[in-house]
């Protein structure tokens, strides 16, 4: 690859990776004949110094050993970086506990000592790899390729540390022509021999977050920083989203019931399955009367004008995303919400977060805490940890809430996985009005089980600390109860629990939701839309605290997967319709919450 075309083709990533122009031509040339050169002027030490490593956490340091120093504007002082090692975080440990040279090496870097007992070694490593790691994203439209790729840099790159007054920079480069991915380092300012080199890992970050930001590099007591909750933002609940238009509610005549819908949709479950005479399917938008979307709707004010009903309300996506339901469930309630899990917000409140997690450690209180992205589902870019330096490195890998981990969880007796497993129970709700709020919930509930049994170790077993098993490669394990089975099943096994007594405090508190949803005027809260008809799902676990159990809330979803129920009950959908739309309501399917 000639210069010319070189920098043509890099030219987005040399911007944004802000490489300085003079650095250009040498950084071709050394990709091209692949020199690295690093040795040449720098030289890699050992801290033997112990209350220097205690201090600083630094095994390794790199020092200049070039007499007359480098200057930042020579266009040859620009270094190859190897990587050493490149993984996903819930498959760090699984690697460095097979792979005997990638341990060591490993370990090396991160001055972990050798021993005979490979899972406590890779525990450590485990926890010192956030002082070194970086991470990079796939250029792709894939929904996998928005999880973060993690790497380590080789010996000479790992051992340039963190410092607020960096003398040099490390970034990471793509290099096109062979699709290999290395980092560069190259000078801030002239260095002088003898110098030990550094670099920030948190450049051009928020300065009220800085010191947080830098907690696995430098050391700081935030015992004293208040953990409180910040309040609503409306940019915020903007941020990120199209803004709505509302209805006008003074177009919007009201509609009679009809004795046959038409109605369009691109799902096809709801082609198969809508069956019931009152309704239609149609192939074209304008000729229903009922638009059944999956991709989410904007112009209500449009729809006003218009005598079609839509499977949407304005603003919804305040329960759908899961930063912002944590922020009007905690708000919008006279006291922090018993069935809501402790939820910090990673972009908006990491040093609150960090007092808080911090407190709790002296207190001596479980801080297992699960980071979850605000829009991703499959549990996908989840991770469970104790650990937060992890915690402060993964606020940087996009949007993220953190929760406390439910460590004292309800457990199922699986005679097929010999213990008691993680399960979590899916309610099917359907949303008919919000002035006054109009809510219905199935009866037919849905439960989801992790595959092997529970134990408070080994996060990143997917199939322990996860119940969401029908995209993993490993399906053959998947077990499906229908409601009726389990309760039979929890009857035996939780007789001093019973089911309804449980059951209506998961109802009352789906209604406490909903309501909290509608406190805030938009952006901050659902409007009133009379052509709006939604279909949710709320995913819900049980906590023991003390000898009563607990519904915790995870999420609520809009157009959730109904395969299953589809198949379980194929007038699924039929009973739906017709509550929604043909004012039909069915008691023996349905809990009206009006009652609760």
């Amino acid at each position: 690859m000639d210069f010319d075309t070189f920098k043509q083709l890099h030219e987005q990533q040399l911007n944004s990776s802000m490489i300085p122009k003079h650095f250009v031509k040498v950084l071709h040339e050394k990709l091209e004949k692949q020199v690295f050169d690093a040795g040449n002027a720098f030289t890699l030490l050992r801290v033997d110094d112990q209350d220097m490593r205690d201090k600083d956490f630094v095994p390794w340091v790199l020092q200049l050993h070039l007499e007359d120093g480098i200057k930042a504007n020579d266009p040859s002082n620009i270094y190859l970086i190897d990587h050493a090692w490149t993984f996903e975080v819930k498959n760090a440990r699984k690697q460095l506990q097979t792979l005997t040279e990638l341990r060591r090496r490993v370990a090396s870097i991160t001055g972990v000592e050798e021993t005979e007992n490979e899972e406590e070694m890779c525990e450590q490593i485990f926890d010192e790899i956030w002082k070194y790691g970086n991470f990079y994203w796939a250029q792709t439209n894939n929904v996998e390729d928005k999880i973060p790729i993690w790497y380590l840099l080789d010996e000479v790159g790992s051992a340039v540390h963190h410092s607020g007054n960096a003398n040099c920079r490390i970034v990471p480069f793509l290099h096109l022509h062979d699709n290999s991915m290395y980092s560069v380092m190259f000078p801030t300012r002239d260095i002088d021999c003898g110098e030990i080199i550094t670099r920030n890992f948190m450049e051009n970050v928020d300065k009220k977050d800085y010191d947080a930001l830098v907690l696995p590099w430098v050391t700081k007591s935030f015992v004293d920083v208040s953990y409180e909750h910040e309040g609503p933002d409306p940019d915020y609940f903007l941020s990120g989203h199209i803004k709505e238009s509302l209805p006008i509610l003074s177009s919007i005549q009201t509609q009679k019931v009809k004795t046959n819908y038409k109605v369009f949709s691109e799902y096809s479950l709801l082609s198969e399955y809508l069956t019931d005479e009152h309704f239609s399917i149609v192939d074209n938008a304008e000729d229903a009367d009922i638009l059944w979307q999956l991709e989410h709707f904007k112009n209500f004010e449009e729809l006003s004008l218009t005598n079609k009903f839509v499977n949407q309300f304005p603003f919804e996506y305040v329960l759908n995303n899961k930063d912002l339901l944590a922020i009007i469930c905690a708000y919008n309630s006279v006291a922090y919400p018993r069935w809501l899990p402790i939820t910090y917000n990673l972009k908006t409140e990491l040093t609150p977060f960090v007092s808080y997690f911090l407190n709790r450690e002296k207190e001596g209180l479980d801080n297992h805490w699960i980071v979850k992205p605000v829009n991703l589902a499959r549990s996908l870019d989840t991770y469970i940890t104790n650990n937060i330096n992890c915690i402060v490195r993964l606020s940087q890998t996009g949007t993220k809430i953190v929760q406390k981990y439910v460590d004292r969880p309800v457990l199922f007796y699986r005679p097929d996985s010999l213990g008691k497993v993680k399960f979590d129970v899916r309610y099917v709700i359907l949303l008919k009005g919000v002035k006054p709020l109009e809510m219905y919930v199935h009866k037919h509930f849905f439960l989801r089980f992790a595959n092997n049994p529970f134990i408070l170790q080994h996060f990143d077993d997917y199939e322990t600390h996860f119940t969401v098993m029908n995209y993993t490669n490993n399906g053959q394990n998947l077990k499906h109860m229908v409601y009726n089975d389990f309760l039979r099943e929890w009857a035996e096994q939780y007789a001093m629990w019973p089911w309804e007594e449980v059951e209506k405090t998961i109802l009352c508190m789906l209604k406490e939701v909903f309501n909290c949803a509608l406190k805030m005027d938009p952006p901050c809260g659902i409007s009133e839309s009379p052509q709006s008809r939604a279909l949710y799902a709320a995913d819900i676990i049980l906590e023991w605290s003390d000898d009563k159990i607990q519904p915790k809330l995870l999420e609520v979803n809009w157009m959730p997967d109904c395969e299953r129920a589809c198949r379980y009950d194929p007038n699924f959908f039929n009973d739906i319709f017709k509550l929604l739309f043909c004012d039909m309501y069915n008691p023996v399917l349905f809990h009206d919450l009006k009652t609760y």
